[in-house]
């Protein structure tokens, strides 16, 4: 199967055990849960909109093959549930991958649903396996991220579902900003493929496969 080459490098990745947890935030450990629950959220919003360019773009990719809302929201959820995962067992010290492993997949997973969208005219069932594969991998990517800030050690739960929330509604937003603006108004016109989705996967292959090369060649 074609896809085995990217399941193997990922359950790989999950296989690894860390002999670290999380950073501690040592600021937040006395802080009232409200503003534990609200700083958290900000946070996941944030490392989505305006800061996540690259899950912007894969999020944006996901949008295009399809414009059923409902196909869509199984992607997200797949994706959800894969990054809620592995970044909960990342920031617990129980899987680590390093980012110069990790950052190159997220680019080649925004190339590899940019060329689906351009070779494919439907969605196809291996799609959800693939974004749920590829969502384990992103989600150590948030975990990167959120290790930078660190965790109050007696607040972990509520800090790590506050993130999730705040990269759900980042995520949401780009989703009902395409919709909006793209599909609902363009998705049933003849000339949607053609003038919209090539373009803009294309666009989206070309910004993944720079990233690719830059991740691999040139972050040390």
């Amino acid at each position: 199967m074609k896809y085995k080459f990217i399941v193997g490098i990922i359950i790989l990745l999950l296989l690894q055990s860390s002999s670290y947890a999380h950073t501690i935030n040592y600021t937040l450990e006395k802080a009232p849960p409200g503003n534990v629950m609200w700083f958290y959220l900000k946070l996941g919003f944030t490392h989505i909109l305006p800061q996540g360019f690259d899950h912007i773009l894969f999020v944006i990719g996901l949008c295009l093959l399809s414009n059923k809302i409902k196909v869509i929201l199984w992607q997200a959820t797949a994706f959800t549930v894969a990054h809620s995962i592995t970044l909960a067992l990342s920031m617990k010290g129980l899987i680590v991958a390093p980012s110069v492993v990790v950052e190159p997949i997220i680019a080649l997973s925004i190339l590899f649903v940019a060329i689906e969208n351009i070779l494919l005219t439907e969605l196809k069932a291996w799609r959800i396996i693939i974004v749920f594969m590829f969502g384990l991998i992103h989600g150590m990517g948030f975990a990167s991220a959120l290790n930078e800030i660190g965790l109050p050690r007696n607040q972990f739960g509520l800090s790590i579902l506050s993130f999730n929330i705040g990269v759900e509604l980042g995520q949401i937003t780009v989703i009902s900003s395409v919709f909006l603006l793209i599909v609902i108004p363009l998705g049933n016109k003849p000339y949607y493929r053609k003038r919209v989705v090539y373009p803009l996967s294309i666009a989206i292959g070309l910004v993944a496969l720079f990233w690719t090369v830059q991740r691999v060649f040139f972050t040390g």
